[in-house]
């Protein structure tokens, strides 16, 4: 195998989104380099993740709460309230679509973050700043778009890696709130994995503190890199 040296630059401490009262600071990997999804799979294996065309990792000073997280598929076991989900969701359709810009996602991405997180920046976005979160110039992203009875329900924003997927992020119609489209999104990503013949779903961090990240302990046996190596999390 191939050693690639990469160039890192560290950010100034910020406001930590996850935990209050936090400072928060993060390494990313410089813009000179030339990112390809072949080594993004490399990267996003040793605790790195993506928003838009920047990759990053955690570096804070007195904190070490975000813990990259991911799933092997294969020993995935749904539990009752997730097969009561799938079983919720058997008529909604799932169609893989490349990721630019419609103008029916970019409205229900607004109507989701008013609602949802309406005191952040993202619930003020541009078209364009909303496709450069989410999209990417040199990965391999989908966007999943989920239509119940015809219509549009939600968007899952896929990346395709080497031997994973990454779930990236994923807004619905708050109106369709009791379809539970949130955890649909990833158990459908489980299940295309599966088919697909790839081994992990990356979930992004877990924070055992964070309210908001909670949900992914309902995805067993979920993994976690810690100490340089992925260990599995005991229930």
């Amino acid at each position: 195998m191939t050693t690639i040296s990469i160039p890192l630059f560290l950010t100034q401490e910020y406001k930590c989104s996850y935990l209050d009262g936090e400072q928060a600071q993060s390494a990313f990997v410089h813009p000179t380099f030339q990112l390809t999804s072949p080594i993004y799979s490399q990267l996003i294996e040793q605790g790195f993740r993506r928003s838009g065309d920047q990759v990053y990792v955690p570096k804070c000073l007195q904190c070490s709460a975000c813990i990259p997280a991911r799933l092997a598929v294969n020993e995935f076991k749904a539990s009752r309230n997730q097969k009561r989900c799938l079983k919720k969701n058997s008529q909604t359709q799932a169609a893989i679509k490349p990721p630019v810009f419609e103008q029916r996602h970019y409205d229900m991405f607004m109507r989701y973050q008013k609602m949802r997180h309406g005191d952040s920046s993202m619930a003020h976005s541009s078209p364009d700043e909303y496709l450069t979160f989410l999209g990417s110039t040199w990965c391999d992203t989908r966007f999943v778009e989920f239509s119940i009875n015809n219509e549009l329900a939600g968007i899952a924003v896929v990346d395709y890696l080497d031997n994973a997927l990454s779930a990236v992020y994923t807004f619905f119609d708050p109106g369709l709130s009791n379809y539970s489209l949130g955890a649909y999104a990833i158990l459908w990503q489980i299940e295309h994995a599966m088919r697909q013949q790839l081994e992990y779903l990356y979930l992004g961090f877990w924070i055992k503190n964070c309210k908001k990240m909670s949900y992914k302990n309902e995805y067993q046996p979920l993994q976690l890199f810690i100490d340089n190596c992925w260990t599995d999390l005991t229930p």
